[in-house]
């Protein structure tokens, strides 16, 4: 695969993809916030018997916090996918923020929404 700019329909393509994902995200973020809040709820009402109280308690803080993780990951990949789609519109997607030279076509199309060449991206690894 070349490593010069992307053509005008791989751009395309890629932005559908981009906005594909988008979708799927917003609707995993929906369901994961519907979640948080029901089991929110269900803590507050106390349904709980007092032999398992302890034990659900732990339960329920070990499930919230890996929602809250889940939750923040995939708000940071709809930031990343914002950022690339905002990219586009402006004519920079595929180029290096870092470097300015155009990012290796294999690295963008396998993450669509990466802003850094792979020896960018490396050496911001190591910092």
């Amino acid at each position: 695969m070349a490593n010069g700019k992307l053509s005008a329909s791989e751009i395309a393509d890629l932005k559908a993809r981009l906005l594909n994902e988008r979708a799927e995200l917003d609707e995993q973020l929906t369901t994961i916030e519907d979640t948080s809040f029901a089991t929110t709820q269900s803590d507050l009402s106390g349904d709980v018997g007092l032999d398992d109280e302890s034990a659900d308690a732990g339960t329920a803080t070990f499930e919230r916090e890996k929602d809250l993780s889940i939750e923040q990951n995939v708000r940071d990949l709809l930031q990343k996918i914002d950022r690339a789609l905002s990219r586009i519109d402006a004519g920079t997607y595929g180029i290096c923020e870092r470097c300015g030279k155009p990012i290796e076509k294999a690295r963008v199309k396998a993450l669509p929404y990466v802003s850094l060449c792979l020896k960018d991206a490396q050496a911001q690894a190591h910092r």
